[in-house]
C-alpha cells in the first residue's frame, strides 16, 4: 500500500486547534492596496500585538526577512550622525552589559545564523542547480502566474467579496492540466501527484499536516513561513479581506491560498519519496530535527539581533535629541508671543512635504497662518466622476466611505462625456495591454511614432486619469441614494471646522489646500498622492469642502452649532503640486498680493528641494523649468522624493513650531487642547492620523531595510499586473509590494533614514492616558515599540509614555 493510500484511508478532519493555528498564521499578513489606490501600509500591522523585536526575530528566522539595517549601514553612520553618548543611552535602555567597544567590534563580525527551511528548500539543496530551476523559484512563479490570471478575471473593485469562491479548487484544476511544470522541472510523474490531492482545501491541509508530522505548537509558525514565501500575493489577498471586513463580510481566500502553498510542500514530499528513497530518508531526519528546534531557532535570532537594535535605537536617539533641542528653543521664544492680525489662513495636509511649503508660505508674512489637518479634511466620501459608474474612496484605508459625491452636470452633458470616455477606454485598453503595444505601433504607424516623439520632446502635463475628467464647483452629496439633509451637512461642516480649529477668528481668505503629484510613466504614481485621500489627489476633497463651507444655507445652519462664519470669509479650494510646488485655485480669482505670496512660497520650496533632487540651477526661471520638466519626463525615475525622510509627528498648535526648520521630516497636525474638553479631537488624532503616519513611516522603514521582501525593487523593470493589482519586477516572480528602490535611494546613498516614528503631543498627561488606556491598537503601538510617544509641555519639556509610565526625555 502506497503512502498516499495509507494517509488517505486514515484521513481525519482538520482539528479545531489546527484550524485555529492556521487562521492565526493567515491573520499575520498585512494588506497591500492596488496601484490606483496605493496607500502606505505598515507591513507588520497585523502583528502589533507582539513587540517589534519579537516580530523581527521570527521573520528573520522563518524567511530571512530583515527588519533592521545591515551592519554596513551602521558602520557608515557611526561617527557621521551618531556620537558616543547616543550609544551610551541606547545601551542603558537595553539593560545589557555592553560597552561601546563591544558594539564597534560587532559591526565587523561576520556571523552566520541558521534559518528555517521549507520542504522546497531542502529538496533544492540536493538538485543540480546548473541544469534545473530551483523549486522555490518555480513554486513562486507558478502560484504567482495563477493568481495574476485568477484575479485578473475576477472583480477587484466596488464589490470585493463577489466572485472569489474556489481559489484552491481553481488552482488545483489549472495545475492538474499543466504538463509544462513536469517538463520544465525535468521531473517525471510529477503531475500524477497533483491528481491525488484532495479537492477540498481543509482536507489537503489535514493530510499534509498529518503526513509531515507537524504538531499544533509548530503549525502557526510553519504556515506563516509558507505565506512569507509568497508574501506579495498574500498581501494582496489580505487587502481583499480588509475590504470585505469594511463591509462586514469575511472571506476564506487567505486560508485557501495557504492550502495552495502547503499543497506544493506535500507534493514535493511525496514525489521525493517515490523517486529517491535514500534522499527522502535524509529529508525526513532533517525535517524532524528542524521542527524540534524551531523555538530555539527563533530565540537565537532574537539574541543575535540585540546589538543591532542598540545601534538602531542610537540612531533614533540622535534624531530625537536634536528635535528635542529645537522644540525647547522654540517654546522659549513663543511662550509670550503675540498673534498678529491674520491676512489669510491656509489648512494643509499633515504630509511631511507640507512642512516645507507651509514654512515657505509663512515666511512671506507674519499675518499668514497655516494649519495642519489630515488631507481628506474629515470628509467620509467616495467620488463618482461624471460619465462613469465607477467610484473611488477619498479617505484613509482604515475607514469606509458613507457619502457619495458627484459633480453637478446636466443629463445631456453626462451622456456626451460617457460616450467620449468609452471611446477613450477602448483605445487605452488596446494601446496599453502588454501584448498589444507593438501591434498598435505597427497598425497606427507614423501617427503613433509622432506621439512618442512628441511626448519626448514636447511633453504635456500628466494628470491622474480620473482627475482629468470635468469637475464643477457644485456637488451632490448622497447617502444610500438619498440627498444628504441640510442638518447633516451642517453637522459634518461643524465637526471639520472644530477639528481644524477654524470655528472662530476667520480671515477673509481661508485656503483648503489638498495635494497631489504630477508624474509620468509611473505605476506607483498614487504613492506620491495623498494617503489620507485613499491614494488619490486631494482635489475632490478640497473642492467639496469649499463648496460645503461657502454654501449660504449651510452657514446659516452652522449658527445652531455656535459657529459664525463672517459674510466676507471665502473658503478657497486649492491644490499643492508636490512635484513642482505650484498651486492651483479652483473657485475664485485671487488678488495679485495673495497670488504673489503663493508664488514666492513656491520658489522658496523649489530651491530647498533642488539640492536633494540633484539639480544644478537654483535661481529663477531656470530652476522652475528644471523641476517642471522632471514632472513631464517619461524616463524620469525620481520626479520627487515623496515622503522619504519622514521621522516625526507633532500634534500641537502651529504657533509652537512656527519658525522651525524641520527639514520636511515632520507630519504636523494642529491641535489646541484647551478647545478639546472631552478629548474627542485628541482621540480621533491618536486613533486615525497617528495610525496613518505609523503606516507611512514603517512602509518607508521596511522598504529600506529589506527592499527584496517589503519593497518593489527596480522600477525600470516593472511590469504592471492587470492595470492596477501591482507589479512584477521583470516578467514573473512574486507580486512586489512597497516602494521601489528609486523612492528611497539616489543610486549612491540612502535618501530615507529608517527610524521609527517619534510622536509629540501638546496635551495634559491625563488626556493622553485616557486614549492610551481606551484603545488597544494605540497602546500596542506604543508599548510594543512600533513608535515613540512623547508629551511636549508648554515649557518645552519632553517626557515619554511607555508601558503606562512617564519618564523625562529631554
Amino acid at each position: 500500500m502506497s503512502l498516499t493510500t495509507q494517509i488517505t484511508s486514515l484521513k481525519t478532519p482538520l482539528k479545531e486547534s489546527q484550524k485555529t493555528n492556521l487562521l492565526e498564521a493567515c491573520a499575520r499578513v498585512a494588506p497591500t492596496w492596488p496601484l490606483d489606490e496605493m496607500i502606505a501600509v505598515n507591513p507588520w500591522w497585523e502583528m502589533i500585538d507582539q513587540s517589534f523585536a519579537d516580530v523581527a526575530a521570527k521573520l528573520d528566522a522563518l524567511s530571512q526577512a530583515n527588519c533592521l539595517m545591515p551592519r554596513s549601514y551602521f558602520q557608515q553612520t557611526w561617527m557621521e550622525t551618531l556620537h558616543p553618548h547616543h550609544l551610551e543611552q541606547a545601551i542603558k535602555e537595553s539593560g545589557l552589559n555592553l560597552t561601546i567597544s563591544n558594539l564597534e567590534h560587532y559591526l565587523i563580525e561576520d556571523d552566520e545564523f541558521a534559518h528555517w527551511h521549507n520542504i522546497s528548500d531542502f529538496v533544492d539543496s540536493g538538485r543540480d542547480r546548473k541544469y534545473k530551476m530551483a523549486w522555490r523559484d518555480e513554486i513562486t512563479h507558478q502560484i504567482s502566474q495563477f493568481c495574476a490570471d485568477f484575479f485578473r478575471i475576477k472583480p477587484h473593485k466596488d464589490n470585493y467579496q463577489q466572485g472569489y469562491e474556489g481559489l484552491y479548487a481553481a488552482w488545483l484544476d489549472s495545475t492538474r492540466n499543466d504538463r509544462g511544470i513536469e517538463i520544465l522541472m525535468a521531473e517525471d510523474e510529477l503531475t500524477e501527484q497533483f491528481q491525488d490531492l484532495p479537492n477540498c482545501a481543509e482536507d489537503l491541509m489535514s493530510m499534509a499536516i498529518a503526513g509531515l508530522g507537524i504538531s499544533d505548537d509548530e503549525l502557526a509558525d510553519y504556515a506563516h513561513a509558507l505565506l512569507l514565501d509568497i508574501n506579495g500575493w498574500a498581501s494582496w489577498i489580505s487587502f481583499l479581506r480588509w475590504q470585505d471586513r469594511l463591509d462586514g463580510v469575511e472571506n476564506n481566500l487567505m486560508f485557501e491560498f495557504l492550502a495552495i502553498r502547503m499543497a506544493w510542500e506535500w507534493v514535493l514530499w511525496r514525489h521525493q519519496r517515490n523517486t529517491d528513497r535514500a534522499t527522502f530518508n535524509e529529508l525526513k531526519i532533517m525535517w524532524r530535527q528542524q521542527l524540534n528546534t524551531l523555538p530555539k531557532l527563533i530565540e537565537a535570532h532574537k539574541e543575535a539581533q540585540q546589538k543591532t537594535w542598540i545601534w538602531q535605537r542610537a540612531a533614533e536617539i540622535a534624531y530625537q535629541t536634536n528635535l528635542h533641542h529645537q522644540l525647547k528653543l522654540v517654546s522659549e521664544k513663543t511662550e509670550n508671543a503675540e498673534q498678529p492680525q491674520k491676512l489669510m489662513q491656509a489648512a494643509f495636509c499633515i504630509d511631511v512635504r507640507s512642512e516645507v511649503i507651509r514654512r515657505a508660505l509663512e515666511a512671506q508674512s507674519e499675518c499668514i497662518e497655516t494649519r495642519g489637518f489630515a488631507g481628506f479634511f474629515g470628509l467620509p466620501i467616495e467620488y463618482q466622476p461624471v460619465g462613469t459608474k465607477q467610484s473611488r474612496p477619498q479617505l484613509p484605508g482604515l475607514l469606509k466611505a458613507s457619502i457619495k459625491v458627484r459633480s453637478k452636470f446636466s443629463q445631456d452633458e453626462n451622456c456626451k462625456l460617457q460616450y467620449k470616455l468609452n471611446k477613450k477606454a477602448r483605445w487605452y485598453e488596446w494601446g496599453y495591454a502588454p501584448p498589444a503595444t507593438f501591434s498598435m505601433v505597427e497598425s497606427t504607424g507614423l501617427m503613433y511614432a509622432f506621439k512618442l516623439l512628441k511626448n519626448t520632446l514636447f511633453p504635456d502635463p500628466h494628470e491622474h486619469p480620473m482627475n482629468d475628467l470635468p469637475v464643477t464647483d457644485e456637488f451632490t452629496m448622497t447617502v444610500n441614494g438619498d440627498e444628504l439633509p441640510l442638518e447633516k451637512k451642517a453637522e459634518l461642516a461643524a465637526g471639520i471646522l472644530k477639528g481644524m480649529g477654524l470655528d472662530k477668528d476667520l480671515a477673509k481668505y481661508v485656503f483648503i489646500v489638498g495635494h497631489g503629484s504630477t508624474t509620468c510613466n509611473n505605476p506607483h504614481a498614487a504613492a506620491y498622492d495623498c494617503g489620507a485621500c485613499g491614494g488619490q489627489t486631494g482635489e475632490i476633497n478640497v473642492r467639496v469642502l469649499a463648496y460645503l463651507l461657502n454654501d449660504s444655507e449651510v452657514r446659516a445652519a452652522l449658527q445652531a452649532n455656535g459657529i459664525m462664519i463672517p459674510e466676507n470669509t471665502l473658503f478657497v479650494a486649492t491644490m499643492h503640486n508636490t512635484t513642482t510646488d505650484d498651486f492651483s485655485f479652483y473657485n475664485i480669482e485671487l488678488d495679485d498680493e495673495v497670488r504673489e505670496h503663493f508664488r514666492n512660497a513656491s520658489k522658496l520650496a523649489r530651491q530647498e528641494r533642488a539640492i536633494k533632487l540633484g539639480l544644478t540651477q537654483f535661481e529663477g526661471h531656470s530652476l522652475d523649468e528644471q523641476v517642471r520638466k522632471r514632472s513631464q519626463d517619461w524616463s524620469q525615475v525620481r520626479p520627487e522624493w515623496g515622503l522619504a525622510g519622514n521621522a516625526s509627528f507633532i500634534v500641537a498648535p502651529r504657533s509652537r513650531t512656527r519658525g522651525l526648520d524641520l527639514g520636511g521630516r515632520a507630519f504636523l497636525h494642529d491641535y489646541e487642547s484647551k478647545d478639546d474638553a472631552d478629548n474627542a479631537i485628541l482621540t480621533t488624532i491618536m486613533t486615525a492620523p497617528m495610525v496613518v503616519t505609523n503606516w507611512i513611516n514603517l512602509q518607508y522603514y521596511a522598504s529600506t531595510c529589506d527592499n527584496h521582501v517589503y519593497g518593489s525593487g527596480n522600477k525600470i523593470l516593472h511590469n504592471v499586473v492587470d492595470g492596477s493589482i501591482g507589479v512584477f519586477e521583470g516578467n514573473g516572480g512574486d507580486l512586489r509590494i512597497g516602494l521601489p528602490m528609486q523612492s528611497i535611494h539616489d543610486g549612491e546613498n540612502w535618501v530615507h533614514e529608517p527610524l521609527r516614528l517619534s510622536v509629540y503631543i501638546d496635551a495634559e498627561r491625563s488626556a493622553i492616558e485616557s486614549v492610551y488606556h481606551a484603545h488597544d491598537a494605540v497602546r500596542r503601538l506604543i508599548d510594543n515599540d512600533w513608535l515613540y510617544l512623547f508629551r511636549w509641555d508648554k515649557s518645552g519639556n519632553v517626557e515619554q509614555l511607555y508601558k503606562n509610565e512617564w519618564k523625562i526625555n529631554n
